[in-house]
């Protein structure tokens, strides 16, 4: 299985309906299709195809139950965008460090 790319993850939640979607399973834990086309307030066609986005992107699984459709969040699916973050912000430091040094310098 090839690992998902931070681009996957950030794509996948730049969707303010799939971010609240992978919230609420986050938050509450395994919730049929149902239960998150009540929670979402949306379509059942809609519903689905979010949660295709965040399968793809590896956000969430599912699981069959007869009829049912089952999905729980994947929370460790967020690390290429922990990584990413991790990277900029270590960079953002580095040069607000390098500002702050140049300020003080220029103080009369």
């Amino acid at each position: 299985m090839k690992p998902t790319s931070a681009h996957h993850v950030f794509r996948a939640l730049s969707d303010p309906t799939r971010r609240a979607i992978f919230e609420e399973l986050t938050r509450q834990g395994e919730q049929t299709v149902h239960a998150l086309t009540s929670f979402a307030g949306v379509s059942q066609p809609a519903v689905s195809k979010h949660l295709t986005v965040l399968k793809r992107a590896k956000l969430v699984r599912h699981r069959r139950a007869g009829r049912e459709t089952h999905y729980r969040a994947q929370p460790d699916a967020l690390a290429p965008m922990v990584d990413w973050l991790r990277h900029y912000g270590a960079f953002w430091r580095d040069r607000f460090d390098k500002l702050e040094a140049l300020l003080e310098r220029m103080e009369p």
